[in-house]
């Protein structure tokens, strides 16, 4: 029976999605493109690219280069990350503050992103950031699989895709308007809760948990 107790009362664990709902990836992920244009001598627009961020490199990558380079081309790409993209990203308002509440509230705060999971350290580290577990290459339906094995009973995220893997995985969805889709696409796609940004978080979540016990 002591077994029991502990599982009904264990402690939520968190899942967010990393770029554009924790960090802001686009100034790092556009000069990334850039130096990546100028080495292969592809035109890339840099600009549009960052607009769409979320789904992995080669869904991007496809609208510049030959099927058959793509993997090559990525590679080169999560190469030069480090160097490029690292340095010149920051966290989100809010990000810092959000992985905290989860602790302070007795939870575990992991990242399930799309992004190569060693750049993903990276940005994290960089910017002192502790999450529990991260977890990479990861998209849409397939971040069900981390979020399961994790136990997460929440998702935040800020694309229909991180809607849809919350979804699957069967935990509560939380939407931040802070990437490529607004909060009327995420509320159609089937967010249970849609933020402005993660400052937002901490107060949405200390309402959230007495409910949920």
């Amino acid at each position: 029976m002591a077994h029991m107790a502990s599982t009904t009362s264990r402690a939520l664990t968190v899942g967010f999605d990393l770029d554009m709902t924790l960090i802001d990836s686009r100034p790092g992920i556009r000069a990334c493109y850039q130096a990546l244009s100028e080495r292969t001598g592809t035109y890339i627009d840099a600009d549009l690219a960052v607009t769409r961020l979320g789904p992995p490199l080669a869904e991007e990558l496809i609208n510049w280069f030959p099927a058959d380079e793509v993997a090559t081309v990525a590679d080169v790409y999560r190469e030069i990350y480090p160097t490029i993209a690292i340095a010149e990203t920051p966290a989100l308002p809010g990000a810092r503050e959000a992985i905290a509440a989860v602790r302070e509230a007795g939870g575990r705060a992991i990242v399930v992103t799309a992004k190569y999971e060693p750049n993903a350290k990276l940005h994290l580290a960089h910017l002192g950031i502790e999450p529990d577990a991260v977890i990479g290459d990861l998209w849409a339906e397939q971040k069900a699989e981390a979020l399961r094995e994790h136990d997460a009973g929440v998702y935040v995220g800020d694309h229909v895709g991180d809607v849809r893997g919350a979804r699957v995985a069967g935990a509560l969805s939380v939407a931040v308007a802070t990437g490529p889709c607004p909060e009327e696409e995420l509320r159609a796609a089937g967010a249970d809760v849609v933020l402005t940004d993660l400052t937002e978080f901490p107060g949405w979540l200390s309402d959230y948990r007495p409910a949920r016990a």
